[in-house]
């Protein structure tokens, strides 16, 4: 085998050694990035650097980045959640498993709205956790449906993976945000159909609201709250993606507007001060440096792998896998879903992702189908056990009733159900492609 070769495959085992020693992973992506690219082919790694960072830190694409997530911090901090939970859980109370439901539907307004896994998941398990609990619920099957809920962000537009996918992949935002909607709508579907057969299989796991607690407010009342609360926001979500995808405005502008509209939403609400501005800034400024820090190193790591032959020799692992394109497509979203324990989808979205670029193109994969799947799949790095990060932001603000393993059990139907809509989105592509091909992309 090559030096070089040798170098390449050092390099990959040398950052799992690393990541699994406790090495945070941009510095793991660029200690091992410079010591085998230095190796490999010397100081040739220096020049090539600065010409590839500028390139990241001057894409007018990833510039929409910090304003989506300035309107997603914004809308987070303006307690939206919390007045959604309140209206939709007493709407849908009358039913087993209502209360689960209205968890899933606030789960898709706020992953249109914030798309901030994190925030989503602690802001969820706060106000609704002990809410289920008293009523009655199955402690695990309430972990799931939050941690579930929690990560519908992460495919629904505007999504942050969609914005990374569409700049490694060289595809449109406006493409990708189209095509992943219905699926990501697909799988709240999904979430939602098993929360109603538990109601009818197993209604002691999911009981409704008391009929009591339900005739304290009037039908008409409810309703127009609920149209209060929701229609700021989902007019907001409705004006950004709809620009984005309509082809008027460039995501980045789009975004521009998001942020503009959410302090008006906030406004509007009652809710807005300069310290929440001031906040908002500052865990922009926060997550936006972690996410451009991630992606540098990225680059370095990149280079290197590239520069000692890392591509050919995933070109001729793929060799070996018997069936296809098709087949190649699944052994990906195979090898995405075990990086998923280990690291976060930013990292696999920069390292992995472009490492199976080749073999797409020459296999003649749809990319635009293949980035939904990517996005699809990626939901289960979030919950599945033992290192899901939904698990461990719900765990922080879960009461010690609740066990970790309660809430591992909780997860994994939501695990199977993740990979049940990879499946029907592979075998039915028009669910990612339809629509962009309908408006015209």
């Amino acid at each position: 085998m090559p030096l070089n070769e040798m170098l390449a495959i050092g390099m990959l085992v040398s950052f799992f050694v690393l990541l699994l020693a406790g090495l945070p992973v941009a510095l793991t992506l660029a200690l091992t990035g410079f010591v085998f690219g230095f190796l490999g082919f010397g100081e040739i790694l220096f020049n090539l650097l600065p010409n590839r960072i500028f390139g990241v830190v001057t894409s007018y694409t990833l510039l929409a980045i910090p304003l989506f997530v300035f309107m997603g911090v914004m809308l987070e901090k303006s307690r939206l959640a919390e007045d959604l939970m309140e209206v939709v859980g007493l709407i849908a109370g009358s039913l087993s498993g209502g209360l689960g439901i209205g968890i899933i539907l606030v789960g898709i307004v706020m992953g249109a709205t914030t798309g901030i896994v994190g925030a989503t998941v602690v802001t969820l398990g706060l106000l609704t956790l002990p809410t289920l609990l008293n009523r009655g619920y199955d402690k695990g099957l309430a972990a799931g449906v939050i941690c579930a809920s929690g990560t519908l962000g992460q495919i629904i537009p505007p999504s942050l993976i969609l914005i990374l996918l569409a700049d490694i992949l060289n595809e449109s935002v406006g493409t990708l945000f189209a095509a992943a909607l219905l699926p990501g709508l697909l799988l709240s579907g999904i979430y939602v159909a098993y929360i109603l057969i538990l109601g009818k299989l197993r209604p002691d796991m999911v009981p409704p609201v008391p009929q009591a607690e339900r005739d304290a407010v009037s039908r008409r009342q409810l309703w127009v709250k609920l149209l209060r609360v929701a229609l700021p926001p989902l007019g907001l979500v409705v004006a950004v993606l709809g620009s984005i995808i309509g082809g008027i405005a460039a995501p980045t502008e789009a975004a521009s507007m998001g942020a503009l509209g959410a302090v008006l939403v906030t406004a509007i609400g009652g809710r807005f001060s300069l310290a929440m501005l001031g906040a908002t800034a500052r865990s922009t400024l926060v997550i936006t440096a972690q996410m451009m820090f991630i992606l540098i190193c990225a680059q370095v790591f990149a280079i290197a792998f590239r520069g000692l032959g890392g591509e050919d020799l995933v070109k001729e692992m793929f060799a070996f896998v018997p069936g296809g394109i098709y087949a190649d497509i699944w052994f990906m979203l195979l090898i995405i879903f075990v990086l998923g324990f280990f690291i976060e989808w930013i990292e696999i979205c920069y390292i992995a992702v472009p490492l199976f670029m080749p073999i797409l193109q020459d296999g003649g994969a749809n990319l635009v189908w293949v980035a939904t799947l990517i996005c699809v799949m990626l939901q289960t790095s979030f919950l599945t056990p033992p290192f899901g990060w939904s698990l461990f932001y719900l765990r922080s603000v879960a009461p010690p009733e609740v066990r970790t393993a309660d809430m591992y059990r909780g997860v994994i139907p939501f695990v199977g159900m993740q990979f049940l809509a990879t499946a029907i989105v592979f075998v039915f592509p028009v669910l990612a492609l339809g629509l962009p091909r309908a408006i015209g992309w």
